[in-house]
Formats: structure tokens, C-alpha cells, sequence
């Protein structure tokens, strides 16, 4: 017997108990479309949480200064006086893997335009720090270098303290107070969200010229931090090493002694959630992949019931002429059909639950065209495992002692 005359037998023979076959089918919709959703919500959640990681900079690195002990009491790191903007003008010169590197201080203060007021966080940076952010403007622009020089009295403010200072106006132009000193809005920066694992607001911000910040707001001139980008993500722990090796040297640090700054690679970070995200998705995957094993074991079931109820059937085929291995493809066959339709329906139904939950939950879903076929995959695969057994059992019937069952 060719395929075609066995797919038309095994479909006829399905179609004579509907209801069975299609609560047969059950266990494989069911768990393909867990599978597909559940991978699809955890590879979602990867992708929200590495665009996070990226919005923080562009293969950037965090250096910051040392930590500082008063009393016995260590303040953490950013609270000493080691990290000066000559030590950010040797990275850019002598580190191969940096492209760009932007210092930093940083101080906490209440701004008030008009009637209104908030606190906030004020940065005090170069022009080059929107370039390692990869930070653009939603109006405006930046600072200059020569802002820098003179200490000017401007600022760049993120979203959410233009949303608080001014709701439904402009901001460019106007003056602000931070603390008692006046500055002038100059920009006004596109809107990055929460950050990454720190889950901070990063538009809750003000920057202005580096200089100002020192001199005007905390009075010190040295950095609590610097921004430094890598010329690619791969090359980030090449600058990492680059950067260690020459502040040791400067900071003249002797072999053994503790560094008196930090580096933080961003890429350690999204390779950490990078695999996190794998082993969740790994888990709801195999959690959902459960319901396939059932429903493989509900295809051998009922394949079982229906060689035990067509005995005489088989018995007649065998008589007339069928080979054992026309009867073993044909139950074979409406394993595999049953699998592969179940599988189907699965497929629609895991990629609309997607859509439904991505549309009306709000979580973020990544629909994995990887996912699906492993999931069409293995269904078929489950209808052949749990189908060989059945399948072999009917084609080693005794013809005679078939032909007299009842």
C-alpha cells in the first residue's frame, strides 16, 4: 500500500469517533501552545530587560571612585577623592578600546520654576556624556565644551522633571532654581524608563556642565564617577583590563593592595540576565512540555482501545493480503495524524494566547518561530513514540485467532 491509501484509511478511521479523536488531540494542543507561550514570555521578558541594559549606555563601562571609612564605617564606593579628570583624559588616550568616555559628579537637590517644585538628581557632566548614554533630545540640545569651561548656568533635564515642573509648556528657555543658583533649560531628553536591575527612574534627572556642578553645587573638583564607552560590546572587557591596569599604575597601587576604584562592565550585566532569562524560559518551556508527555500517553491509550476494538478488521486486512507493515503504518500513521493535527491547533493557539497577553495583560511576548517548530517537532515525534507500540501490537495479531474475536 502506498502512503496516500494509508493517510486516507487512518483519516476515515479517526473520522468514524470524532469525539474521541479530537479529546485525543486535547493533551498535544494543550501542551504545545503552553510550550509557545510560555517560551514566548520568557524570551519577551529577555528582550525587555537586555533594551533596558542598553539603554543605559552603549557598551559602557562605570568607573567610579573608592570607598571611604569613617570611624570604622565604609561610606561604599563614589565617596573618595582618587578618581580626577586627568585620570579620564589618560583612559581616552591611552586605553585602544575606548571610544569615548565622559566624567562625572553627582549631587541631590530640590529645583523649583515658579509654583512649583521637585527633588531630583543633578549630573554634572561634558558633552560627551549623551554620547556614551546614546541619549538623544526630545528638544534642544546640549551644553557645550566651552559651557564646560566657563561654568555656565545651563541644564538639560530628562522627561519626568519636565513633566513635573512643566506640565503642558514649554521648557526650553526658561529658568529654574537648583538650590539658589539660576539655570537656563537648554534641552530636554527623550524618555529611557526605569534602568535596568536598579529599576530607577533614569528621565528623574538634571545635567549640566561639569565645572558648575563642582565649583557651584557640591565644591570639589574631583569625580565621583566617569562613563566610558568600549568600541564594541566584545572588546568591553579588553577596556575593562585597559582601564584597571593604567589607574593602578597611576593610583600607584601596588601588587596585592586593593584597587581604590570600581569598574563595572555593563555586558557582565546582560550576560547575567541574558542567562537568567534562559533558565526561566528553560523552566516554563519544560513545565508546559509536561501536558506533551500526557497527551502522547493518551494517544497510545486510545490507539490501544481501538486496536483491541478492530481486531476482526485487522484479522480480515492480514487475510486478504496486508503485510504486517501495511497495519503497523496504518495505526502508525493515525498516531502520527492525530499528533500533527493536535500540534496544528496547538500552533494557533499558543501564538493567540501571545497576542492576547502581549494586548491586554501589557506583557511583553517575543513569538519564536524557533518555538514553534521544536513544538510542531516534537508533537509529531510524541505521535510516533507513542504510537510504535500500539502500531506493533496490531500488526503481530494472529490472523486466525483476530478473525475469531468478538
Amino acid at each position: 500500500m502506498d502512503i496516500f491509501s494509508i493517510l486516507r484509511i487512518a483519516l476515515r478511521a479517526l473520522a468514524r469517533n470524532k469525539m474521541r479523536s479530537v479529546l485525543t488531540m486535547l493533551g498535544i494542543v494543550i501542551g504545545v501552545g503552553a510550550v509557545i507561550a510560555m517560551v514566548g514570555i520568557g524570551q519577551g521578558a529577555d528582550e525587555t530587560m537586555q533594551k533596558q541594559i542598553a539603554s543605559l549606555g552603549s557598551n559602557m563601562l562605570y568607573v567610579t571612585s573608592g570607598s571611604a571609612r569613617f570611624g570604622g564605617v565604609r561610606l561604599g564606593s563614589g565617596n573618595t577623592k582618587t578618581l580626577r579628570l586627568s585620570d579620564v583624559a589618560a583612559i581616552l588616550k591611552e586605553c585602544p578600546a575606548v571610544v569615548a568616555a565622559a566624567p562625572g559628579t553627582q549631587a541631590s537637590a530640590q529645583v523649583v520654576y515658579g509654583n512649583d517644585n521637585w527633588g531630583t538628581r543633578v549630573t554634572g557632566s561634558t558633552p560627551e556624556y549623551f554620547t556614551v548614554r546614546a541619549w538623544g533630545f526630545a528638544s534642544g540640545a546640549s551644553f557645550t565644551q566651552d559651557d564646560v569651561t566657563m561654568a555656565t548656568n545651563v541644564a538639560v533635564i530628562g522627561e519626568t522633571v519636565r513633566k513635573n515642573l512643566f506640565p503642558g509648556t514649554d521648557a526650553l528657555g526658561k529658568t529654574i532654581r537648583i538650590g539658589n543658583l539660576p539655570f537656563t533649560v537648554i534641552g530636554v531628553l527623550v524618555p529611557k524608563g526605569q534602568s535596568a536591575g536598579l529599576g530607577d527612574d533614569q528621565d528623574d534627572t538634571i545635567i549640566a556642565p561639569l565645572t558648575t556642578v563642582q565649583k557651584k553645587i557640591l565644591g570639589q573638583d574631583w569625580l565621583r564617577f566617569a562613563m566610558v564607552s568600549a568600541s564594541s560590546r566584545s572588546s568591553s572587557y579588553a577596556a575593562q583590563q585597559q582601564i584597571e591596569s593604567l589607574l593602578r599604575d597611576r593610583h600607584r597601587i601596588r601588587e596585592g593592595q586593593p584597587d581604590d576604584f570600581t569598574v563595572r562592565n555593563l555586558a557582565d550585566m546582560a550576560d547575567l540576565a541574558s542567562e537568567a532569562s534562559k533558565i526561566m524560559t528553560a523552566l516554563l518551556g519544560s513545565i508546559a512540555g509536561v501536558s506533551l508527555l500526557v497527551g502522547g500517553i493518551g494517544i497510545m491509550n486510545i490507539m490501544l482501545v481501538s486496536v483491541k476494538e478492530r481486531t476482526r478488521e485487522i484479522g480480515t486486512r492480514l487475510a486478504i493480503g496486508a503485510t504486517e507493515a501495511d497495519v503497523q503504518k496504518q495505526f502508525l500513521v493515525e498516531a502520527v495524524v492525530i499528533s500533527f493535527l493536535g500540534g496544528a491547533i496547538g500552533i494557533v493557539l499558543g501564538v493567540s494566547a501571545c497576542l492576547l497577553i502581549a494586548t491586554f495583560v501589557g506583557w511583553p511576548i517575543v513569538t519564536s518561530l524557533k518555538a514553534i517548530l521544536v513544538s510542531a517537532a516534537f508533537s509529531i515525534a510524541i505521535g510516533v513514540f507513542f504510537g510504535f507500540y500500539p502500531a506493533q501490537k496490531a500488526a503481530r495479531l494472529n490472523p486466525i485467532e483476530a478473525l475469531r474475536y468478538e
